[in-house]
Protein backbone atom coordinates (compact mmCIF):
# COMPACT_ATOMS: atom_id res chain seq x y z
CA UNK A 1 0.00 0.00 0.00
CA UNK A 2 1.22 3.51 -1.09
CA UNK A 3 1.74 6.43 1.54
CA UNK A 4 -1.11 8.15 -0.34
CA UNK A 5 -3.24 5.04 0.38
CA UNK A 6 -2.47 4.43 4.13
CA UNK A 7 -2.92 8.18 4.74
CA UNK A 8 -6.46 8.17 2.87
CA UNK A 9 -7.49 5.12 4.55
CA UNK A 10 -6.41 6.74 8.18
CA UNK A 11 -8.31 9.52 7.51
CA UNK A 12 -11.26 7.28 6.86
CA UNK A 13 -10.97 6.42 10.05
CA UNK A 14 -10.81 9.50 10.97
CA UNK A 15 -14.03 10.07 9.53
CA UNK A 16 -15.84 7.19 11.62
CA UNK A 17 -14.39 8.23 14.50
CA UNK A 18 -15.73 11.72 14.70
CA UNK A 19 -18.87 10.18 13.61
CA UNK A 20 -18.60 7.89 16.88
CA UNK A 21 -17.75 11.12 18.89
CA UNK A 22 -20.57 13.28 17.79
CA UNK A 23 -23.04 10.37 18.70
CA UNK A 24 -21.20 10.45 22.18
CA UNK A 25 -19.27 7.38 21.68
CA UNK A 26 -16.19 8.93 23.25
CA UNK A 27 -14.43 5.69 24.08
CA UNK A 28 -14.72 3.77 20.58
CA UNK A 29 -13.70 7.21 19.01
CA UNK A 30 -10.64 7.31 20.48
CA UNK A 31 -10.26 3.78 19.68
CA UNK A 32 -10.65 4.68 15.90
CA UNK A 33 -8.23 7.89 16.36
CA UNK A 34 -5.69 5.58 17.57
CA UNK A 35 -5.95 3.17 14.83
CA UNK A 36 -5.96 6.02 11.99
CA UNK A 37 -2.28 7.77 13.70
CA UNK A 38 -1.08 3.96 13.90
CA UNK A 39 -1.91 3.35 10.63
CA UNK A 40 -0.87 6.93 9.43
CA UNK A 41 -0.18 10.04 11.71
CA UNK A 42 -2.12 12.87 10.84
CA UNK A 43 -2.87 16.08 12.38
CA UNK A 44 -6.61 15.53 11.88
CA UNK A 45 -6.61 12.04 14.02
CA UNK A 46 -4.28 13.84 16.50
CA UNK A 47 -6.12 16.91 16.96
CA UNK A 48 -9.88 15.42 17.05
CA UNK A 49 -8.45 12.23 19.58
CA UNK A 50 -7.02 15.32 21.74
CA UNK A 51 -10.67 17.00 21.71
CA UNK A 52 -12.27 13.19 22.33
CA UNK A 53 -9.44 13.03 25.58
CA UNK A 54 -10.92 16.72 26.75
CA UNK A 55 -14.27 15.29 26.83
CA UNK A 56 -13.10 13.39 30.31
CA UNK A 57 -11.24 16.75 31.13
CA UNK A 58 -7.87 14.99 30.58
CA UNK A 59 -6.80 18.52 29.14
CA UNK A 60 -2.53 17.67 29.45
CA UNK A 61 -2.98 14.80 27.58
CA UNK A 62 -5.57 16.52 25.42
CA UNK A 63 -2.60 19.65 24.65
CA UNK A 64 -0.30 16.88 24.13
CA UNK A 65 -2.13 15.66 21.24
CA UNK A 66 -2.56 18.97 20.06
CA UNK A 67 1.54 19.59 19.83
CA UNK A 68 1.81 16.13 18.04
CA UNK A 69 -1.25 17.51 15.68
CA UNK A 70 1.43 21.17 15.54
CA UNK A 71 4.63 18.84 14.50
CA UNK A 72 3.27 17.84 11.57
CA UNK A 73 1.17 20.35 10.27
CA UNK A 74 1.80 24.22 11.53
CA UNK A 75 -0.51 25.63 9.65
CA UNK A 76 -3.41 23.37 10.45
CA UNK A 77 -5.18 25.82 12.60
CA UNK A 78 -7.39 23.44 15.05
CA UNK A 79 -4.97 22.27 17.52
CA UNK A 80 -3.69 25.79 18.13
CA UNK A 81 -7.82 27.18 18.96
CA UNK A 82 -8.30 23.33 20.94
CA UNK A 83 -5.36 24.11 23.03
CA UNK A 84 -6.41 27.71 23.87
CA UNK A 85 -10.06 26.62 24.68
CA UNK A 86 -8.14 23.99 26.59
CA UNK A 87 -6.43 26.77 28.81
CA UNK A 88 -9.56 28.68 29.08
CA UNK A 89 -11.39 25.23 30.47
CA UNK A 90 -8.71 25.25 32.70
CA UNK A 91 -8.76 28.60 34.08
CA UNK A 92 -5.80 29.89 32.59
CA UNK A 93 -7.06 32.46 30.04
CA UNK A 94 -3.76 34.35 29.93
CA UNK A 95 -2.12 31.11 28.66
CA UNK A 96 -4.79 30.48 26.10
CA UNK A 97 -4.17 34.36 24.26
CA UNK A 98 -1.40 33.07 22.26
CA UNK A 99 -2.41 29.73 21.07
CA UNK A 100 -5.80 31.60 19.90
CA UNK A 101 -3.93 34.66 18.00
CA UNK A 102 -1.92 31.30 15.72
CA UNK A 103 -4.77 29.73 15.36
CA UNK A 104 -6.00 33.10 13.59
CA UNK A 105 -2.93 32.90 11.74
CA UNK A 106 -2.96 29.74 10.84
CA UNK A 107 -2.93 29.12 6.42
CA UNK A 108 -4.99 25.80 6.66
CA UNK A 109 -8.13 26.17 9.09
CA UNK A 110 -11.66 26.41 8.40
CA UNK A 111 -13.15 27.75 11.55
CA UNK A 112 -11.68 31.30 12.32
CA UNK A 113 -14.71 31.99 13.71
CA UNK A 114 -13.57 29.60 17.24
CA UNK A 115 -10.47 31.57 18.25
CA UNK A 116 -12.37 34.93 17.53
CA UNK A 117 -15.01 33.54 19.83
CA UNK A 118 -12.68 32.39 22.41
CA UNK A 119 -10.66 35.78 22.66
CA UNK A 120 -13.85 37.54 22.97
CA UNK A 121 -14.97 35.62 25.99
CA UNK A 122 -11.78 36.23 27.53
CA UNK A 123 -11.67 39.56 26.97
CA UNK A 124 -15.20 39.85 28.10
CA UNK A 125 -14.11 38.39 31.34
CA UNK A 126 -11.11 41.34 31.83
CA UNK A 127 -14.07 44.08 31.12
CA UNK A 128 -12.16 44.69 28.17
CA UNK A 129 -15.22 45.47 26.15
CA UNK A 130 -13.76 47.01 22.93
CA UNK A 131 -11.88 44.34 22.42
CA UNK A 132 -14.36 41.75 23.08
CA UNK A 133 -17.03 43.22 20.63
CA UNK A 134 -14.00 43.42 18.04
CA UNK A 135 -13.27 39.30 18.52
CA UNK A 136 -16.92 38.87 18.66
CA UNK A 137 -17.83 40.65 15.88
CA UNK A 138 -15.48 38.89 13.70
CA UNK A 139 -16.38 35.51 14.82
CA UNK A 140 -19.86 36.65 13.29
CA UNK A 141 -18.36 37.96 10.58
CA UNK A 142 -16.54 34.79 9.52
CA UNK A 143 -19.37 32.88 10.77
CA UNK A 144 -23.16 34.50 10.60
CA UNK A 145 -25.01 32.10 12.09
CA UNK A 146 -23.28 31.45 15.40
CA UNK A 147 -25.77 31.92 17.58
CA UNK A 148 -23.11 32.05 20.41
CA UNK A 149 -20.95 34.54 19.05
CA UNK A 150 -24.30 36.61 18.39
CA UNK A 151 -25.76 36.60 21.54
CA UNK A 152 -22.45 37.93 23.42
CA UNK A 153 -22.12 40.58 20.44
CA UNK A 154 -25.16 42.07 22.16
CA UNK A 155 -24.23 41.52 25.43
CA UNK A 156 -21.33 43.05 25.22
CA UNK A 157 -22.84 46.04 23.18
CA UNK A 158 -25.66 46.46 26.34
CA UNK A 159 -22.95 46.81 28.64
CA UNK A 160 -21.18 49.38 26.41
CA UNK A 161 -24.60 51.47 26.31
CA UNK A 162 -25.37 50.91 29.52
CA UNK A 163 -24.95 54.49 31.93
CA UNK A 164 -22.02 54.45 33.84
CA UNK A 165 -22.49 54.80 37.24
CA UNK A 166 -19.74 56.55 39.52
CA UNK A 167 -19.15 54.86 42.74
CA UNK A 168 -19.73 55.93 46.07
CA UNK A 169 -17.54 57.87 48.03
Amino acid sequence: MSSQEHRQEAMEWVGKAYQLHMKGDVEKAIALYDKSIALCPTPEAYTFRGWAKSFHHDFEAAIQDCHQAIDLDPEYGNPYNDIGAYFLEMGQPEDAIPWLRMALKAKRYESYCFPHFNLGRIFEAEDRFEEALRHYGAALAESPGYALAAKALERVKARLEAPRVAPAG
